[in-house]
């Protein structure tokens, strides 16, 4: 597998920016479910996008139209990507510390390096196995000191699991996918699709508790709607779509981090020595698919 890229200063700018709306919105999710069902939460929050992340590719003149024939390609590619991450991640919010979800979400890296060696017969390089080593004792530390937390409540890390497990399968399937349509154009599709099995399962499961949400709910909702949907979405599947599985999937991992800390100061978790020491391995990690020799990266 290659893992030479080169990243833009625009690049460089959509990955910062990534990187702080996706790490602080896992305490913002921790608040949107805690009084209010976690696949309702989901599905207004997919709603509000639509007509946002549509607004959007008319403005820039981008054609929503699906190619011939492909509907069940964006179709096979939402359910990864979308709704397994979703559905399974959101259920996992509701049930461990924001931070701890995080973690447990972005061990993808790992699943994506083992998707594409069982499924697509891909042999990563040196390099991208020291990233994903380092990133996953990086996941281990962070979770040494919730072990007995995790013993108790292990559905919910079951849940988030799936979900990274579903994430790391997507990313692998993203990038060799011959779909050609516009990034934007295949994420309002695949959140359109996702947003309709959506509404079903939120119907069936959660109708008996829906209730008018308070104004901390509605705040995560719209920021879910705007920011992570409207926004982070499309950057991740330009990344996705462009970059080897490898590099991608390492090049967030600073988000769980982030995670930790800003679930850190919002709710109140205390941080441990162990998530000082993951940020230095997840750096490490990142710096094997992002810190490229020049001469390398132009090649």
């Amino acid at each position: 597998m290659n893992s030479t890229l080169t990243l833009t200063r625009k690049d460089w700018i959509l990955l910062v920016l990534l990187t702080l709306c996706w790490g602080i919105n896992w305490p913002i999710m921790k608040i949107g479910v805690r009084d209010f069902p976690p696949l309702t939460f989901r599905t207004i929050s997919m709603i509000g996008s639509l007509p946002i992340i549509w607004l959007a590719a008319r403005m820039q003149g981008v054609s929503l139209a699906i190619p011939k024939g492909r509907v069940a390609q964006v179709a096979l590619l939402a359910v990864p990507n979308m709704l397994i991450w979703h559905v399974f991640m959101i259920l996992g919010v509701k049930m461990l510390a924001s931070g701890r979800a995080a973690i447990l979400g972005y061990t993808m890296p790992v699943w994506a390096v083992l998707f594409a060696l069982v499924f697509f017969g891909e042999r990563p390089t040196r390099s991208a196995w020291v990233g994903v080593a380092c990133a996953f004792a990086g996941a281990l530390l962070l979770l040494s000191s919730e072990f007995s937390a995790l013993a108790g409540n292990p559905l919910g890390s079951i849940f988030a699991l799936i979900a990274a497990a579903g994430w790391g399968y997507g990313t692998v399937a993203m990038k060799r996918s011959s779909l050609n349509m516009p990034t934007i154009s295949l994420t309002f599709w695949m959140l359109a699709l996702t947003t309709s099995a959506m509404v079903m399962a939120s119907t069936l499961l959660e109708s008996f508790a829906w209730h008018m949400p308070d104004r901390a709910t509605w705040m995560a909702i719209v920021y879910n709607a705007a920011i992570i949907f409207g926004f982070a979405h499309v950057v991740w599947f330009n990344l996705a779509r462009t970059l080897p599985p490898v590099a991608s999937s390492l090049s967030v991992m600073m988000i769980p981090v982030l995670g930790v800390f800003s679930g850190a100061w919002i709710l109140k978790e205390t941080p441990h020595w162990q998530d000082y020491a993951a940020m230095g391995l997840i750096l490490v990690a990142m710096s094997t698919v992002l810190l490229k020799p020049k001469a390398a990266a132009h090649k």
